[in-house]
């Protein structure tokens, strides 16, 4: 047994945990070539118990991510297609009137499921993005007066095109606030690309998403186990205050125009205990911290207009604070 902060906890209990989402990672990395980091951050967002926001360019494996860990997973599955004309009640559901019985009933969306793939979110404006509000902080979906909870664990994870690309609209600041990670997928190297056209040219017809290789490997109650251990993991006084002091930086850094709310700080530390399992540790260091800090808080900050000016982004800027933010020693 090992100590923290008076709370004990059965190494070989964390141990397993790890060794339970490292299966997840390898079934993923049968059809998701590279892309490491980005696996490893939805992994984490799922351990905390919080939502995800995927952004890269089309054809850089968003949705085949997501649909490898839906089938890693043995809870219920949807996805729901973003376009322009979607509905809210497409995505929770409506009232339908029964003429048989004389009475309305309701009819649930694809909402009601355990992962929930949102896949190109910012296709729709601002009105039907607002529809998963509610799910996302609630856990609830409320239809004609009636609230319906969603059955746990309940993820969201959402893929976005970058807003430059013809036919998107910006995600409202609460909604994206609601995501506990926002994770970018970038082209990927020489080496890996050569092997990724290689997979897929190989045998298959036409440009499928082929999950086929990927195997079930966990049910919905084990997630919640894992989840229930992650959120349960002691943090030390001196690192939650070192959460806070990145989040307070971003208010007042000189290159952002906004900074990041308290919700930045409880993503700090949910993320950083996420991680700290992952890595087979009971404990959450500093470094555990700090390397979730650019994904949990490049969605929650804006850059002043002359740092865009001058081809700028967040993660540089995010790099360069916390480079100034003192982390404890002990």
């Amino acid at each position: 047994m090992t100590e923290t902060s008076g709370e004990s906890y059965d190494i070989e209990l964390i141990e397993n945990a790890s060794a339970v989402v490292q299966r997840i990672r390898t079934e993923i990395a049968r059809v998701v070539i590279g892309q490491d980091q980005a696996v490893d951050q939805v992994l984490l967002a799922l351990l905390a118990g919080g939502h995800v926001l995927i952004e890269g360019v089309p054809g850089l494996g968003k949705t085949l991510l997501v649909r490898a860990l839906a089938k890693t997973f043995g809870g219920s599955f949807s996805r729901i297609q973003f376009t322009p004309d979607l509905m809210p009640a497409d995505i929770t559901g409506h009232a339908l009137y029964d003429t048989k019985n004389e009475q309305f009933r309701i009819r649930r969306g694809p909402v009601f499921a355990n992962l929930l793939l949102a896949d190109e979110i910012n296709r729709a404006p601002a009105k039907t993005q607002a529809a998963l509000l509610e799910a996302m902080q609630e856990y609830q979906v409320s239809i004609e007066g009636q609230s319906m909870v969603l059955a746990p664990p309940f993820m969201t994870l959402a893929t976005q095109n970058p807003l430059e690309q013809e036919g998107t609209y910006p995600l409202p600041e609460a909604q994206m606030d609601r995501f506990l990670l926002k994770v970018q997928i970038d082209y990927p190297a020489e080496a890996e690309e050569m092997n990724l056209v290689a997979a897929v040219t190989d045998g298959l017809v036409g440009d499928t998403l082929d999950v086929s290789e990927v195997e079930t490997v966990v049910k919905p109650e084990t997630i919640l186990g894992i989840q229930k251990l992650v959120a349960s993991l002691c943090v030390d006084a001196a690192v939650s205050q070192y959460a806070v002091r990145i989040v307070r930086q971003t208010r007042v850094w000189s290159g952002l125009a906004r900074g990041a709310g308290p919700r930045g700080g409880i993503a700090l530390v949910r993320a950083a205990r996420a991680r700290a399992l992952l890595s087979g540790r009971d404990f959450v260091t500093p470094d555990d911290v700090k390397s979730v800090a650019v994904a949990a808080l490049r969605h929650r900050i804006a850059l002043r207009p002359e740092l865009e000016i001058e081809g700028r982004n967040t993660d540089e800027v995010l790099h360069d604070m916390l480079d100034h933010v003192e982390a404890p020693r002990a």
